[in-house]
């Protein structure tokens, strides 16, 4: 992989997360799908599931209740309605 995907998730009450990743996996309403480093431009609504954040060896989840994913040229931005971070399995 060339670059880091800059990876933003936001709820109504705050900034969960804010950093440039690897790798993010979220649970769409047409499917679950990964966005990876100059992934093509997209817009989906999310369902509720798992949102996972993959840097190198280090894997971090939050569930998250429903909202948006943009892709756009400067990364994925998740608009949720709800997140939390999960403790690790």
């Amino acid at each position: 992989m060339a670059g880091k995907l800059q990876f933003s998730l936001v709820s109504p009450e705050r900034e969960v997360f804010n950093g440039l990743v690897d790798q993010v996996d979220a649970a769409g309403v047409e499917g679950d799908f990964g966005v990876l480093p100059d992934h093509a431009p997209f817009m989906t609504a999310l369902r509720e599931g798992r949102v996972t954040v993959i840097d190198g060896n280090t894997r971090r989840a939050f569930d998250v209740q429903g909202g948006f994913a943009d892709v756009n040229a400067e990364g994925l931005t998740i608009l949720a309605e709800h997140a939390v971070e999960v403790a690790a399995a």
